[in-house]
């Protein structure tokens, strides 16, 4: 009975959300192992398969945040990362032409952008899957039977199926979010790592029976793996509160007393999302330039160039790591705003006069934001070191480290302070005793 695992299915609400999110996610998995059509499932499994075992760091990595859809080619092959991609630039546009912006703060006007947004994803849906067309073209040309249509057919049927796709799995996490529990996108994105961990894990085995791999390096690769998870989670935890006191003030017939509280600061405000915004926009060039490569010489260049492997590749990952940090922090949490509405409130933060308030709150921000940014960096770059010094293949170390723990704790977490708030509604004991768990915000 004070089994909290048992009081969620015990809340009728929370079982539907659940069996819900349950279900989007098998379909979404179901999805990733369905082949566009025109192409030769056999042949096509048989070439990876040899890439694999030649070591392909472009396609593991593209593979990853399709969470392996990529190499089956599958309707989902794109995943999800198109939307990600749009919804960058279209933030960035709200900040850099204030008409947009000026739209987006008008009754309705929040609908009117996520449309435009809909119709860009398309647009990036249709260059990707153009691209992918060449590059299954260009393996046809060393693999017989590969494409069981012609070229002009098979351009045209895959780039409306991989197009339907990606907008069918954009549906699906706006639903998740909507009826189910937890952000949907996020989830679309754990559940692909997810499903590749027992590959993973099987074939870290596989090399250490083999003799590929030291059973020590193992040993240290998962200590490393234990401790990054722990320390991700605190720093998500880690929190600076700044204090606010407001005087009393009359509100109609009422008075409202003096109240103390505080703002909280997260160490880490943005949570997972640089990372993910980092790894959008290095993985559409990369995608882009692989694919379209082999036909033309310079874009091959380019995908030499930002191989995952590469010390170009990563420096690029950590520098727009520390600018998503900032970008997104100033748009979820801007100090002008903050300050405007602190003071409309009749709230003063002690020590500090009131009209220097917002350059107090940005220099706190800018301390805090920091060493958060940096530490995300230095965890996502944990890939790249553990393939030098331990030499493990590519498809193992993206999932043991970096951005795929990130994303396995953070969007955790998230989901867990969900249920955790639903159980709390329903007066029925959390998730944890001390009640400190908190969300993302993904």
């Amino acid at each position: 009975m004070a089994n909290p695992l048992i009081g969620i299915f015990r809340v009728k609400e929370l079982r539907e959300r659940i069996i819900f999110t349950v279900g989007m996610l098998v379909v979404f998995r179901i999805g990733a192992v369905l082949p566009i059509p025109g192409i030769n499932v056999r042949e096509l499994s048989a070439y990876f398969l040899s890439m694999a075992n030649s070591g392909n760091p472009i396609v593991d990595y593209l593979d990853f945040f399709a969470g392996g859809a990529f190499s089956n080619f599958s309707v989902f092959m794109l995943g999800i990362m198109p939307y990600i991609s749009m919804s960058i630039i279209m933030q960035l546009l709200l900040i850099v032409f204030p008409a947009l912006k000026k739209i987006s703060q008008e009754d309705g006007g929040r609908k009117k952008i996520q449309k435009w947004q809909r119709y860009g994803t398309v647009a990036v849906c249709l260059v990707q899957s153009f691209a992918v067309t060449q590059y299954a073209q260009a393996i046809s040309r060393s693999v017989d039977n590969l494409l069981s249509i012609g070229i002009v057919p098979f351009t045209l049927i895959a780039m409306l199926t991989v197009t339907t796709g990606t907008m069918f799995l954009m549906w699906i996490g706006e639903q998740i979010t909507k009826r189910g529990i937890g952000n949907g996108i996020s989830l679309l994105i754990f559940a692909g790592i997810v499903a590749r961990l027992p590959q993973a894990v099987w074939e870290l085995i596989q090399r250490m029976r083999s003799g590929d791999i030291n059973p020590v390096f193992v040993i240290v690769v998962f200590v490393m793996f234990v401790a990054v998870i722990a320390l991700v989670v605190f720093e998500q935890q880690g929190q600076r509160k700044i204090p606010v006191n407001y005087a009393k003030r009359v509100v109609g017939r009422k008075m409202y007393g003096a109240q103390n509280t505080y703002i909280p600061f997260k160490i880490n405000p943005s949570g997972v999302i640089p990372v993910i915004f980092a790894s959008s926009i290095l993985t559409f060039p990369l995608q882009i330039a692989t694919t379209v490569g082999g036909n033309v010489a310079w874009l091959a260049t380019v995908a030499r160039v930002l191989s995952p492997r590469g010390s170009l590749y990563n420096v690029l990952y950590v520098l727009l790591i520390i600018f998503f940090a900032y970008f997104y922090t100033q748009v979820t949490l801007n100090p002008v705003e903050i300050a405007k509405q602190i003071r409309e409130n009749g709230g003063s933060i002690p020590g500090i006069r009131t009209e220097r308030i917002e350059e107090y709150l940005t220099k706190i921000l800018n301390r805090i934001v920091l060493p958060g940014s940096l530490y995300l960096a230095m965890i996502a770059v944990i890939p790249t070191f553990i393939q030098w010094a331990f030499k493990f293949p590519s498809s193992i170390s993206y999932l043991m480290g970096g951005t795929s723990l990130l994303i396995l704790v953070g969007v955790d977490l998230d989901t867990m302070s969900q249920i955790e708030g639903l159980l709390k509604m329903h007066h029925h004991e959390g998730l944890t005793k001390k009640g400190r768990l908190r969300g993302r915000n993904l």
